[in-house]
């Protein structure tokens, strides 16, 4: 099963795109990190992948399924969003936000499986502890495991991610970022995720996405699209890559 987008083009203004003709495919259990400077538009690519923004042209597929055909809730149950920012939520308990993700299957009340697939999330992620604190109580990594229990919630094929691991500390972002690939691996979902951190993208992704100037400046493996000359390219930053681990390591150079 494969998530594809094809020749997507999105602009607030008529007269500009911020995106254009973007094509790419995301197969299950596949990560794909997206990158590039601050207002290149990944946050608005993928709110147009999840239909938050409708494209301009162009289209959003699941299994040869136009996802501009489905209904919202058809689509969450393909697609949930992870955003970067949820302070709507923070008077809300636990529970009571990852019980939100089985919305789009919910009738008048939520059923006993709806319940019961609640608390083995709340299990995995080992949140039963904090099931019933509100979530302004709790650290930005608790909250996110929170989010993702959320999304996971839903059974969707793919979750899309706005930078999963912004303000978090190092060890609530590896945290995460294993949560995510374990995640993925598991239950073959494709990962779609913005990130800044280099390092951390060529450890965690399959394939990496990097924007410029509206259009793709380079896609593929992420060994393959983390290299000096890209890098340069993309930050004008000089950088030193090389190989440890199985892995690109990218250092900054005065």
């Amino acid at each position: 099963m494969t998530l594809q987008i094809k020749n997507l083009s999105f602009g607030y203004d008529k007269n500009k795109n911020i995106l254009n003709d973007i094509s790419l495919s995301v197969h299950q259990g596949e990560i794909l990190g997206i990158l590039g400077p601050n207002g290149t538009g990944k946050t608005t690519f993928i709110k147009c992948i999840n239909r938050i923004l409708p494209p301009a042209s162009g289209g959003v597929f699941f299994e040869e399924k136009n996802l501009a055909a489905l209904t919202p809730k058809e689509i969450a149950k393909i697609i949930a969003y992870v955003p970067q920012y949820t302070d709507n939520y923070f008077t809300m308990t636990v529970i009571d936000t990852v019980m939100l993700g089985r919305l789009p299957y919910a009738r008048r009340s939520y059923s006993h499986e709806d319940r019961s697939l609640v608390f083995e999330l709340l299990q995995q992620l080992n949140l039963e502890s904090l099931a019933f604190r509100t979530l302004h109580t709790l650290s930005g990594g608790e909250r996110q495991r929170v989010f993702i229990a959320r999304a996971l919630a839903q059974q969707p094929r793919c979750i899309i991610l706005d930078e999963p691991t912004s303000s978090l500390d190092l060890h609530n972002q590896l945290f995460i970022l294993h949560t995510i690939t374990a995640i993925a691996r598991q239950k073959q979902l494709s990962i779609i995720m913005t990130i800044h951190d280099l390092n951390l993208a060529s450890m965690f992704c399959d394939k990496i996405l990097m924007l410029k100037d509206t259009r793709i400046f380079a896609y593929g493996e992420a060994q393959e699209v983390l290299t000096e000359a890209n890098i340069d390219a993309m930050y004008q930053v000089k950088t030193k890559v090389t190989v440890e681990d199985g892995y690109k390591h990218i250092r900054l150079l005065k």
